[in-house]
């Protein structure tokens, strides 16, 4: 089993390197500590959108499971969303009592890096912190696919990975989900294959800096013409997100829950190969659209 056990180290090591491409990961708690409450919330909103949309993406490339028979498949995903303007600024509030309150449109998480500073009674400032001036944001995950008994499949989610106090702390990533073939239950010479599933998701950044959790649930249908097989999918998507840090303010640690995201989500994608490798590539459209890029090896 030599190609599986490298396949899995080369993407424990990608998965390091694109979470440490951006520097906004190991910096953030920095930046936020300067917030409270709902100015917090705000500042860290367009990150959490783009978790959500991520995780919510890329477990499946093909609607056609078999009756019977064992098979499996070691895949990689990497999953990644482009910021749109309006994710750029938020509308943050002066706090500590400063007077007089003051309402500006603050850079957010992925905005500008520059701070906006507001004047006070007798000289004071206030300074809302800049963001990372990002475009984007992607994580690339592993994911394990086995099956099938009575046309039902499972996907298994899995990575964890210890770098110390350094960069970005700790990452783990747990999630499993299970597909079931529609198609057996019709006419055998109905034109697409169609399935449904669901799958869960629970993502940890650092040392309960950051907590996740994703779901989905949806139907997907495919065709394939040899070795090209295009495929869509429509599913419901929630997505939760807390944060906690310490705050310059009070010197205490704060804890704040991120707006839970749902919405109905629509993919559309191709996959492209011959067995034992298949690459696919996918684009959803929902409250925040993602694109996703996959290899599998399996059989």
């Amino acid at each position: 089993m030599r190609v599986p056990t490298r396949l899995i180290t080369a993407i424990g090591f990608t998965m390091l390197a694109l979470l440490m491409t951006a520097p906004a990961i190991a910096q953030i708690e920095d930046q936020l500590s300067a917030y409270t409450g709902a100015n917090a919330e705000g500042y860290l909103q367009p990150l959490s959108d783009a978790f959500g949309a991520d995780l919510n993406s890329g477990w499946y490339h093909s609607a056609y499971i078999p009756e019977d028979g064992f098979h499996w498949s070691i895949e990689f995903r990497v999953m990644g969303t482009i910021f749109s303007d309006d994710a750029a600024t938020f509308s943050a509030t002066t706090q500590s009592g400063f007077s007089p309150e003051q309402t500006v449109d603050a850079p957010t998480v992925v905005g500008s890096g520059d701070a906006v500073t507001v004047g006070g009674d007798g000289g004071t400032e206030f300074s809302f912190p800049g963001g990372f001036d990002l475009n984007s944001f992607a994580m690339a995950v592993p994911q394990l696919k086995l099956g099938s008994f009575k046309g039902t499949e499972a996907v298994i989610r899995y990575f964890a990975l210890d770098v110390g106090d350094v960069e970005i702390g700790n990452v783990k990533l747990l999630g499993f989900g299970a597909r079931h073939s529609i198609s057996q239950y019709l006419d055998p010479e109905f034109p697409v294959d169609l399935a449904g599933g669901f799958m869960w998701q629970r993502f940890t950044l650092g040392d309960d800096f950051i907590e996740a959790n994703a779901f989905t649930i949806g139907v997907q249908a495919s065709r394939s013409f040899g070795w090209i097989e295009p495929y869509a999918g429509l599913s419901y998507d929630t997505f939760s997100m807390s944060v906690s840090y310490d705050a310059d303010e009070s010197g205490e640690t704060e804890e704040i829950d991120l707006d839970a995201e749902s919405s109905v989500c629509l993919c559309l994608g191709c996959a492209v190969g011959i067995a034992p490798v298949m690459v696919n590539a996918e684009y959803s459209i929902a409250a925040q659209n993602s694109f996703v890029f996959g290899l599998a090896i399996g059989f």
